[in-house]
């Protein structure tokens, strides 16, 4: 009977610890436990890192996703500003009306601007990679995109 009752206790205790453990750890990226394939530098990051990219390099990548950041961050913070206002509206009233507006054009000036920071944060790495590196890049990038196919192509089967 004894050990009847320590085997699921024992499941039990191992299921609370991981838990305890994935709520603790944050994840590779600013979004926590599962996302792990949104993390900051999204897919090239994880390119670069398959690069064996030099310390210099490393660090000059650095210094460029952090400059890149602090960049879009007004854009950020004056979106967060209008997302405030518009949750602090009135549903139907004149001023939720506008609030709407105002986030509408906030998130778009800052999903133009993420778009174009990311092309020119993306121009600046390439620059700094040497030739096999690049070549090793446009490798990885041939894969991903086959693997994006592959799945998009099992997943349309299944939607049908």
């Amino acid at each position: 009977m004894r050990k009847l009752m320590l085997v699921p206790a024992a499941i039990l205790a191992a299921g609370m610890l991981s838990t305890a453990v994935y709520a603790q750890d944050p994840g590779p990226g600013d979004g926590g436990p599962g996302w792990h394939h949104h993390h900051r530098g999204g897919a090239m990051m994880h390119e670069l890192k398959a690069l064996n990219l030099s310390d210099s390099q490393k660090a000059s990548v650095k210094t460029l996703f952090k400059s890149s950041r602090e960049q879009l961050k007004p854009q950020f913070q004056a979106m967060m500003a209008q997302r405030q206002a518009f949750n602090s509206a009135v549903p139907g009233s004149p001023e939720f009306n506008s609030a709407e507006s105002a986030l509408a054009q906030a998130a778009s000036s800052a999903a133009s601007a993420r778009v174009q920071q990311e092309a020119a944060l993306r121009t600046q790495i390439y620059a700094l990679l040497t030739d096999a590196q690049k070549q090793q890049l446009a490798t990885l990038q041939a894969q991903h995109q086959a693997k994006m196919a592959e799945w998009q192509a099992r997943h349309a089967q299944s939607a049908d």
